[in-house]
């Protein structure tokens, strides 16, 4: 597994140990973002704030933070993917523009003051088959995590049911292997 584009392109990354997490596949990765970065309603991930929930090892906020993303909130409660994406962040020097924060990325809470400013994107790469999307995005609502308008890449099982999320409007949704992908944007 390697950061596929920017400052960061061909750099290693390092995954939990165990069969806990699913990385992203790199092609899966890069068809994402280019998706993100030329579609209409995409946006530009220089400066962006970038919340990556359910961050396993971090690929995803990893990618957007090596893209010009000026700071990633990493948030799972896995000590084995807190482990791996600070290893990540350590071995890419990117540790001070990012926070690793071990809580249930499908029960926030409200956002403090000290996660800063609203979130411009959201990474949501739950664990397949378990209904935790749902429960993210309402959470991400609820909490006040997403500024107006910012955006959400949803990963969840191609063969899972439709995503019909309330309160954000979806922009788009992708099949690529086993994996689909949609795209919302806060309403």
């Amino acid at each position: 597994m390697r950061i596929v584009a920017g400052d960061h392109r061909g750099r290693s990354l390092v995954a939990p140990k165990g069969h806990s997490t699913r990385p992203t596949a790199d092609r899966t990765r890069q068809a994402l973002f280019n998706v993100l970065e030329h579609a209409s309603w995409g946006r530009s991930l220089v400066r962006a704030r970038v919340l990556d929930l359910f961050a396993g090892s971090g690929a995803l906020g990893l990618e957007a933070l090596s893209r010009g993303a000026a700071f990633c909130l990493f948030v799972d409660h896995d000590p084995a993917a807190e482990a791996a994406v600070l290893a990540n962040l350590g071995a890419l020097g990117l540790g001070d523009r990012a926070r690793v924060l071990r809580r249930d990325a499908s029960r926030l809470g409200a956002r403090s003051s000290a996660d800063g400013p609203a979130f411009d994107l959201a990474f949501l790469d739950p664990p397949y088959t378990k209904g935790l999307a749902e429960a993210a995005l309402t959470s991400l609502a609820d909490g006040a995590w997403l500024a107006p308008g910012g955006l959400v890449i949803a990963e969840r099982g191609a063969d899972e049911p439709e995503l019909k999320p309330d309160g954000y409007e979806i922009l788009d949704d992708r099949r690529w292997g086993a994996a689909r992908v949609w795209f919302l944007r806060t309403g």
